[in-house]
């Protein structure tokens, strides 16, 4: 039987949601940049792979180790 890593589970949906709140906090200031849809793009790849990083790291933990 495999045992949960709940540590990760729960950091992987952490980083999800503070890539978000990220992504949303960085589009309030992006009218203020002097490349507005150069900012926009790279909080979206940043924050992409923030999520993805994220999504590995759930599985991994739902995974879990052999006990």
């Amino acid at each position: 039987m495999r045992q949960k890593n709940w540590r990760l589970v729960i950091f992987g949906f952490v980083l999800i949601i503070a890539a978000v709140g990220f992504y949303f906090f960085m589009l309030t200031l992006a009218p203020q940049s002097t490349d507005p849809v150069a900012l926009a793009r790279m909080v979206g790849q940043v924050s992409g792979v923030v999520i993805g990083v994220s999504t590995v790291l759930i599985i991994v933990g739902l995974i879990g180790k052999k006990a």
